[in-house]
């Protein structure tokens, strides 16, 4: 079983900065990949950002530039560091890790946190 716990959300205005973190917990083998995906009631679940193992960051065109995402991978935790925030970047905000269960090849799961909601204002 594997939890993933979210924190950082909340209200801000347009043009500041907030952070948030997710730790991932439980039992697990090891982290492939963690991220971030955010949605807004009426569209689809869109990428925020991800961050592999090594290192290796992607981002949703959107946020290139002003968020950041990183990792601790002793602590099994990601963040998202998010900066010049806008109006539209408001929703609610899903962490999520692409792990292995075991060392068995085809145990590699997708968990998904519960949501943290950002909301910002003009």
């Amino acid at each position: 079983q594997v939890q993933l716990v979210e924190s950082g959300g909340g209200l801000v205005q347009a043009g500041g900065s907030l952070r948030l973190s997710c730790v991932a917990s439980g039992s697990f083998f090891s982290i492939h990949a963690m991220g971030w995906y955010r949605q807004v009631p009426g569209n689809q679940r869109e990428l925020v950002a991800t961050i592999s193992f090594s290192g290796s960051t992607n981002y949703g065109d959107s946020v290139k530039g002003r968020f950041t995402i990183s990792r601790d991978n002793a602590q099994n935790t990601v963040y998202l560091q998010m900066n010049s925030l806008k109006p539209e970047d408001t929703g609610v905000y899903y962490c999520n890790v692409d792990l292995y269960e075991s060392s068995w090849y085809a145990s590699r799961r997708d968990y998904w946190g519960q949501g943290t909601q950002i909301t910002v204002s003009s």
